[in-house]
């Protein structure tokens, strides 16, 4: 979840099947937006009871948000790639993301997408799940990002080789890592990682539960 302007938005929570998030409580957790990449289960899992407690906005592709409302969630913007909202505090764009998309029944989950954010004080971008793609080069031509957030298990998205390709692609030196070893195929060696990162001239955080970061 990050923290901008005084609002906050929460990505693809997939935190009370998660072993490694077993002390963090649900129910406290109150976004003001929640954006969801894909609706596989390991990005979505939280998403209706979240949304429900804290009466979120959803942001997600109509067939994500579709799925949703069916599951009780009335506050959501659907949306597809390519497309652009304005929050008042920042605008957010769904971009491509290299990927698959079901829900957890197994109904179509449309395009996977990643986020790129665009506020007074900066801009990020979320990748989501995803694979290297030469679509990522287009990003800096719109902004210049502060920081990003990209996956670096490889196995269903992007290995730390692939990730490190990619933060050249988008012209960003700061890479927050995500979609690691949360389980045994996406374990990764964070020395390694960091060391491939820094021999490259970025600088990768790989962060904890529960970790509070500013950028």
């Amino acid at each position: 979840m990050l923290e901008i302007e005084g609002k906050s938005i929460l990505f693809d929570p997939f935190i009370t099947p998660n072993p490694l998030a077993k002390d963090v409580d649900v129910s406290t957790i109150l976004p003001d937006f929640i954006l969801i990449s894909h609706g596989h289960g390991d990005h979505i899992a939280d998403a209706v009871a979240i949304a429900q407690q804290a009466k979120s906005q959803v942001i997600a592709t109509y067939e994500v948000c579709e799925w949703l409302n069916k599951k009780g969630v009335e506050n959501f913007v659907p949306m597809n790639t390519g497309g652009k909202i304005n929050l008042g505090f920042c605008t957010v764009k769904l971009v491509y993301a290299a990927h698959s998309s079901s829900l957890p029944d197994g109904s179509y989950g449309g395009n996977p997408v990643g986020f790129v954010i665009i506020h007074k004080g900066g801009s990020f971008y979320y990748a989501g799940d995803t694979a290297l793609s030469n679509e990522m080069k287009l990003i800096p031509e719109e902004c210049k990002l502060d920081f990003a957030m990209l996956p670096i298990g490889d196995h269903f998205t992007m290995g730390i080789t692939d990730a490190a390709k990619a933060a050249k692609f988008i012209q960003c030196d700061k890479i927050i890592g995500m979609h690691f070893d949360t389980f045994p195929p996406i374990q990764i060696n964070h020395d390694n990682a960091k060391a491939h990162f820094a021999g490259l001239g970025l600088e990768l955080t790989l962060p904890i539960i529960n970790q509070t970061l500013e950028f």
